[in-house]
């Protein structure tokens, strides 16, 4: 007689996920009109049409009935700031000023644990409101900010990777740390957090101009003694920065071999932006699997410039979509594929709907070396899924009535969707979202 899981779920819907790179495979995608989703324990039990599957279901098991509605791998934004969250939509002239008018004044309240705490709760609220359910987060340079973080996403089942800005130079002396409390710091929190629950650690120096030769020397030792961490920074963003780099590195081929030279390519390293790389830079990444996290809402609203989607694919980088929150202008990442679609028009290029889902879902996961933990519905991955509505708004629900095709009402999503057609979002298989509620 089977073993019945205590925590067996089931959800009726429209399912969609990806065990493929819909630019590479033309089969990359299952798509299930009737489709049945079940959970156990957390994890993803099966997956397929529901006729296959619902005889499967032991009797009187309660079915989820989400029908008319469509269930995806929850989204992966893999470059966003919580700090930042209280200075969204800040006007500046560019990156730098930016910064300094409103960023760093922002992070120095994060001091404060309360403080701290209060940002992250809200900012957790906000990222499952929009259906990311994991995703890669710059703390401020003080290490409570990062307990807050993981306290915060701890106690709500999160899969969260997060880490301590590490910064030594041209910066306000009140957000300064130095080269060696920087990486004692980093360290600690390391072995606090780092495969506690479901929390994971990145180190985090911010980008180059603000850390000294030591600084960005200790990071790299850190990231050679615990190669499975991550480690996320910023490379090529802004023109301005851009030539600020070469200034401070002169002997650097480039703003990516900086990060080279002190072992910072590697597997679970996220270069937010990645802009202004050249081929060379594109075949580095490639070469030592790192990954770029794509930020069309904040390189438009800040003027620094249009991924190319085509350079990418052709050297073969690792992708995906963020936010870059507060830089970025919406926690959503349907937003996000809106003005990714739009830089690779401007661009020359296209970009399909399809690709645009997976790289927020499968796409993000293997980027972030996680493929098989999450990303899909493969049977043993982690149950994060949200559930998108269609008809929730009325210019979505007139639009997707005359829909003929996945791509049509997937692009419709990208184009006209936000926070509101997120019905619901699971971590886990819990339910920690429900549009509407709380």
């Amino acid at each position: 007689m089977p073993i019945v899981p205590v925590t067996l779920q089931a959800y009726r819907a429209s399912l969609l996920h990806f065990h493929a790179d819909p630019a590479v495979t033309e089969e990359a995608h299952a798509w299930h009109a009737d489709g049945l989703l079940i959970v156990a324990e957390g994890k993803v039990l099966a997956a397929g049409d529901y006729s296959a599957l619902q005889a499967t279901l032991p009797p009187g098991t309660h079915i989820v009935d989400y029908r008319g509605k469509l269930i995806v791998p929850g989204f992966i934004d893999t470059h966003l700031h919580f700090p930042q969250t209280e200075m969204i939509a800040s006007p500046a002239p560019g990156l730098l000023p930016w910064l300094e008018t409103y960023t760093f004044p922002t992070e120095r309240a994060f001091e404060d644990p309360v403080h701290a705490r209060n940002v992250a709760e809200f900012f957790l609220d906000e990222l499952l409101r929009c259906g990311t359910t994991t995703a890669m987060v710059y703390g401020s340079v003080h290490p409570q900010s990062v307990d807050a973080f993981f306290g915060a996403s701890e106690a709500r089942g999160l899969r969260m990777v997060a880490g301590k800005v590490m910064m030594d130079r041209n910066c306000p002396e009140f957000l300064r740390d130095t080269a060696e409390s920087g990486a004692r710091e980093s360290e600690e929190l390391i072995r606090r957090w780092h495969k506690h629950g479901r929390s994971l650690y990145a180190i985090t120096p911010r980008f180059v101009p603000t850390s000294t030769n030591e600084q960005m020397h200790l990071a790299g030792e850190l990231a050679r003694a615990y190669p499975d961490t991550y480690l996320q920074t910023h490379v090529s963003e802004n023109e301005d920065e851009c030539r600020w780099v070469r200034e401070l590195h002169p002997q650097a081929r480039s703003y990516l071999d900086v990060y080279d030279q002190y072992g910072m390519l590697r597997p679970r390293a996220m270069f937010g932006h990645c802009i202004w790389l050249d081929e060379r830079d594109r075949a580095r990444m490639a070469e030592t699997s790192s990954a770029a996290a794509i930020c069309p809402t904040s390189n438009l609203f800040l003027g620094s410039g249009l991924f190319d989607f085509e350079r990418a694919d052709a050297a073969k980088v690792l992708l995906s979509l963020a936010t870059d929150v507060g830089g970025g202008t919406s926690f959503s990442m349907l937003q996000t594929m809106n003005e990714a679609y739009k830089v690779a028009r401007l661009k020359g290029s296209y970009l399909p709907a399809l690709r645009m889902f997976y790289l927020a879902t499968l796409g993000a996961a293997r980027a972030m070396q996680l493929e098989g933990t999450l990303g899909n519905f493969t049977a043993g991955t982690e149950a994060d899924f949200i559930v998108l509505d269609k008809q929730s708004t009325p210019l979505l629900a007139r639009r997707t009535a005359g829909c003929q095709s996945l791509e049509e009402l997937l692009f419709a999503f990208a184009l006209l969707g936000d926070d509101r057609a997120v019905a619901a979002t699971y971590s886990g298989g819990q339910c920690v979202h429900v549009r509407g509620q709380g």
